[in-house]
């Protein structure tokens, strides 16, 4: 389609839209607008392809996929092989990762974009007016301006933590040396997910957790998901805060307190993976009009700002921090800002992975969620996954699916910890999204032998207590009088 110029206007150029930041939900926006007609400006002052591409999903989950071969050698003896000690090269596994984001990466490019028609301008952004933005000397007034700067790593403020070296996830990924014990301060999908993946490449892993691992996700679901942590060799210490670390020549002293008191263990590397905050700063949004506070961007449904022209996306509107509601969003603020379709966020089917292994996937309410909305009018279906077939044969018995019901049968939620979670629970969200019942699933037929057969087994098990009850068994012979 050829680079689509602005036109100019006294000392700015108008165009469409103008888009602040070139991440996950950035560059889905600026490449929807301008392949259908729209006058594009994309502003980017660090790297095309944001948090996801280079420091975020991309490479983590690259990690985690060595990770786990790394394990599988190591457990071969189960399946009745000659176990193989995992001595992977660490600086060719960060080859490795950095191969899959380049590869990635020209999907993301600036070469890309220009070609579909974005005017990229690689600078800072700052709000002039409610309608112009300044980047790289040159003025944009745009009919709509969305923002989506993103977030960083949330470092807190740890007594002695500006004295020692540590990683985020924004400087983990350009490590090359395997650490000899890394101890990770924070126990969410990060901390968790990294901690798995080093254990399992040869490192000591101690994780720090200030609440209890991965604390709002369903605890059965994370029971799971810690003894597989535990097995692994991962050393987790809940409820612990970390009052301060100090160097120790070339290593690290990290002090925690739990309900046992102090203690200090020695760490070779740091990891801080507390969480992360929105991108706000250095845009001027008071000039602007747009109002925002400690977790983001505030917004309506529709995704507009305080200044109805502004939108926000991503993980500077304030929401799930994730890449697919970074892609969602996209697609509710193009029909707001393109085609003036009042869209609005409904997040009720959102889904949410932890790729850990096992996997543990939600979608919809938690079982403690449904009983608080909908008390005894819940029925919650839980089938193992040690009664389906496909996980015999793959020695990949643990974990279970967990379904929230109405009465009536209408599916609330779904949690599913276990060996490929984050591809089973695409249904569930269909069906909560979809507002199906249950019976729609149940009726699925599932390929044997699969792992889905447990979408189609814990959907079944919802008549159960029908199907086989003393009624039924009536009925079956009262039918059975007339021949």
């Amino acid at each position: 389609m050829g680079n689509i110029k602005p036109i100019a206007r006294g000392n700015a150029s108008d165009t469409d839209l103008c888009v602040i930041g070139a991440g996950s939900a950035g560059l889905s926006i600026a490449a929807g607008a301008a392949q259908m007609g729209a006058r594009t400006v994309l502003v980017e002052a660090n790297r095309m392809g944001g948090d996801c591409l280079n420091t975020g999903c991309v490479p983590s989950k690259s990690l985690l996929a060595v990770a786990k071969l790394a394990h599988s050698l190591h457990d071969a003896a189960r399946f009745g092989g000659l176990a193989v000690p995992a001595s992977f090269d660490f600086s060719e596994v960060h080859d490795y990762v950095h191969g899959v984001i380049g590869a990635i990466a020209p999907h993301d490019s600036e070469e890309r974009f220009t070609r579909l028609g974005c005017t990229v301008i690689r600078a800072r952004a700052r709000f002039v007016d409610g309608r112009t933005i300044e980047a790289g000397g040159r003025r944009f007034r745009a009919r709509r301006i969305v923002i989506a700067t993103g977030s960083r790593p949330n470092v807190p403020p740890i007594p002695g933590l500006d004295q020692v070296p540590y990683f985020t996830n924004e400087t983990l990924f350009e490590n090359a040396v395997l650490p000899q014990h890394l101890v990770i301060v924070g126990g969410g999908p990060i901390g968790v997910e990294m901690a798995q993946a080093h254990r399992r490449l040869g490192a000591e892993v101690t994780v720090l957790s200030r609440s209890a691992l991965l604390a709002r996700d369903d605890p059965d679901a994370v029971a799971v998901l810690r003894q597989a942590l535990i097995e692994d060799g991962v050393r987790l210490h809940e409820a612990a805060v970390v009052p301060r670390v100090r160097s120790n020549g070339a290593r690290i002293s990290v002090t925690f307190a739990d309900q046992n008191g102090e203690h200090e263990i020695d760490a070779s590397h740091l990891l801080i993976a507390t969480g992360r905050l929105p991108n706000v700063e250095d845009l001027n949004l008071e000039t602007a009009s747009v109002r925002y506070g400690p977790k983001g961007i505030e917004v309506d449904a529709r995704l507009r700002t305080s200044n109805r022209r502004i939108y926000a996306a991503g993980d500077v509107a304030g929401s799930y921090q994730f890449t697919h509601l970074a892609g969602y969003h996209a697609g509710i603020i193009l029909r707001n800002a393109l085609f003036r379709l009042p869209a609005k966020v409904d997040l009720t089917a959102f889904p949410r992975v932890t790729y850990a292994d096992p996997e543990l996937a939600q979608v919809g309410m938690t079982e403690a969620q449904a009983r608080e909305n909908h008390g005894h009018h819940v029925r919650v279906l839980r089938e193992p996954f040690t009664e389906i077939d496909r996980a015999r044969t793959d020695g990949a018995e643990r974990g279970f699916a967990k379904i929230m019901v109405t009465k009536r049968g209408h599916v609330l939620g779904a949690t599913i910890v276990g060996r490929q979670a984050g591809e089973l629970l695409l249904p569930w969200t269909l069906a909560v999204s979809g507002h199906f019942k249950i019976g729609a699933l149940a009726n699925a037929i599932a390929p044997y032998p699969s792992l889905s057969e447990i979408t189609k087994r814990v959907a079944g098990s919802f008549y159960t207590p029908t199907l086989f009850s003393d009624r039924t068994r009536w009925l079956v012979r009262l039918l059975g009088w007339f021949g």
